[in-house]
C-alpha cells in the first residue's frame, strides 16, 4: 500500500513559462506564490508534483527554516498560514551527497535551499483504518501527507542533539515526543519515512496514542512496542536508560 498523497497532473511547459515570465521581478516567496497560482487550475486538491522529473539548473538560498518543532519561519517571521505551508510542503525535496544532506523547495525552474533543524515533516495524528479485511495504521502530518505503516514507510528511533535554542521555542515544542532529561543534550525521537526520502517526526500526542494502540512488553531492560499494520508486525525497541 503506497501513501495516499495525490500525484499532480502538471503541465510543465505552462508552469515553467509562468515562472520564467516573473523570475526577474519577483523575490523567492513571491515566485513560489506565483508558481502555485499558475498551476492551481491543473491540480486536484493538494497534490504532490513529479519532483523527481524536474531538473532545474538555478539554485539559490532562501531564508526559510523548518524548526525542530515543525514550525516554518521565513526571514525571522513565523509562517502561520497553514494552507500556504501545506502547499510549500508539496515541493519539499531532499538531496544527499557524500554524507551531506540538503533540503530545497523545488520547482521546474529553480531549487531554493532551505534549513531543516530536524525532520522536515511532523506527524500529529494516527488512526486505524480497515481495508480489504486488513487493519492499517494510518498517519497524517500537519501539512497534509497521509501514509500507512508498511515496509516502505517504517517507524524508527533516532537520537537528536538538542540545541540550547530548542528549549526557548514556543509551546508547539511540546508536540514533539522526546526524553525530557534536563541534564542531557540528546533525545531519542521516533520518526517515519513518508515520501521522496523525506521523514517525519512523530509528535508527542500521536506517539502516546500509538503506544495505546500497540502492545508494550519488557525484554532485557528494554521496552518493546509492537504494532500491527497491513497484516504484519512491526517492533520498536526503546531502552529504559535512554538519555
Amino acid at each position: 500500500m503506497d501513501d495516499n498523497n495525490k500525484r499532480a497532473n502538471f503541465n510543465d511547459e505552462n508552469s515553467v513559462k509562468a515562472l520564467d515570465d516573473k523570475a526577474s521581478t519577483l523575490n523567492d516567496m513571491d515566485a513560489l506564490s506565483q508558481y502555485f497560482k499558475s498551476t492551481a487550475s491543473m491540480r486536484e486538491g493538494r497534490a504532490i508534483p513529479p519532483l523527481e522529473s524536474w531538473h532545474p539548473e538555478q539554485v539559490t538560498d532562501m531564508d526559510l527554516t523548518i524548526k525542530a518543532n515543525g514550525e516554518w519561519w521565513h526571514e525571522g517571521v513565523h509562517m502561520t498560514r497553514e494552507s500556504l505551508v501545506s502547499l510549500f510542503a508539496t515541493i519539499l525535496w531532499k538531496e544527499e551527497n557524500n554524507g551531506s544532506v540538503a533540503y530545497f523547495l523545488k520547482t521546474p525552474v529553480q531549487k531554493l535551499r532551505i534549513q531543516v533543524e530536524d525532520a522536515p515533516l511532523l506527524i500529529n495524528d494516527v488512526g486505524i483504518v480497515q481495508e480489504d479485511n486488513k487493519r492499517w495504521l494510518e498517519f497524517t502530518t500537519t501539512t497534509g501527507d497521509v501514509v500507512r505503516l508498511d515496509d516502505e514507510h517504517p517507524i524508527y528511533l533516532r537520537a537528536y542533539a538538542v540545541k540550547n535554542s530548542d528549549h526557548k521555542q514556543s509551546k508547539e515544542e511540546s508536540k514533539s515526543i522526546e526524553n525530557e532529561s534536563i541534564e542531557s543534550d540528546t533525545q531519542i525521537r521516533p520518526y517515519m519515512m513518508v515520501r521522496n526520502g523525506l521523514e517525519a517526526l512523530i509528535g508527542r500526542n500521536a506517539f502516546y496514542h500509538l503506544t495505546d494502540i500497540g502492545e508494550l512488553t519488557e525484554q532485557n531492560g528494554e521496552t518493546i512496542l509492537t504494532l500491527q499494520s497491513g497484516g504484519k508486525s512491526y517492533t520498536l525497541s526503546m531502552p529504559s536508560d535512554s538519555p
